[in-house]
């Protein structure tokens, strides 16, 4: 597989990772699939979710798969006093990214990302490399440095 954005700025910034690649499935974009199919824990497999705050604009959120993003504790974490998920028609052109593949690491733009709390309880997390297929597994300490991420309780 060729080199995402993420494993780009990864390299370019000595940040220690290594990169998992998995058979897709375009009927089965779940976290839970992507975490049988690279043998990993299923809390230690974060997904990136994209909102936009009434305030804020547009924030970024990993959770782990397993999890459903609390949307209250989310507002409140961006300095919101709501978000709402962006249509996946929307994540392109706001990312770079497409659904199953949005990486929290090189979006088109500089955004404000908050990685839930519970990743500190892991060395190690995956999270996509920016397409289908590419898991990064990197400490959640140097995905908060490269992202300048708050971990933040979310769920």
């Amino acid at each position: 597989m060729s080199k995402t954005n993420a494993v780009r700025i990864l390299e370019a910034n000595k940040i220690p990772h290594t990169t998992h690649e998995y058979e897709v499935n375009e009927d089965d974009l779940s976290g839970e699939t992507v975490a049988k199919k690279i043998a990993a824990d299923v809390d230690s497999v974060f997904k990136t979710l994209v909102a936009h705050g009434d305030k804020t604009g547009i924030n970024v959120f990993c959770i782990p798969v397993s999890a459903e993003l609390n949307l209250k504790k989310a507002a409140s974490a961006s300095g919101n006093k709501s978000v709402e998920m962006v249509k996946v028609k929307e994540l392109l052109p706001l990312t770079g990214y497409i659904r199953g593949g949005c990486s929290p690491i090189g979006m088109k733009k500089k955004y404000p990302v908050f990685i839930d709390e519970n990743a500190q309880l892991f060395d190690e997390i995956y999270i996509s490399a920016g397409m289908r297929g590419m898991q990064i597994l990197i400490a959640p300490q140097n995905l908060q440095k490269i992202t300048e991420a708050e971990f933040v309780d979310l769920l």
